[in-house]
């Protein structure tokens, strides 16, 4: 499955909430967020419009090895998608 190309960060943020993140803070245009499923687990996402594709890979990257999930897993619980 293809990452999409014109997701925000601000959007990213929200549909992780699927996976227990949570905002824990902002400074300036990076949003830190913390979930403690399967352990606790931060991740810092830059508010970019779009985000850059090598830039969300790697957070999709981080996001996969912590839940355990590889990146068609992780695409299909973020975004819905079946492909």
């Amino acid at each position: 499955m293809k990452i999409p190309r014109d997701i925000s960060g601000n959007e990213l943020a929200r549909r992780l909430d699927r996976l227990g993140y949570r905002t824990t803070r902002q400074t300036g245009s990076h949003i830190r967020l913390t979930t403690n499923e399967r352990g606790e687990n931060h991740i810092t996402i830059p508010t970019h419009d779009p985000l850059k594709v090598g830039t969300f890979a790697a957070i999709l990257r981080e996001i996969g090895r912590h839940h355990d999930l590889d990146r068609d897993a992780l695409l299909k619980t973020l975004f819905g998608r079946n492909s």
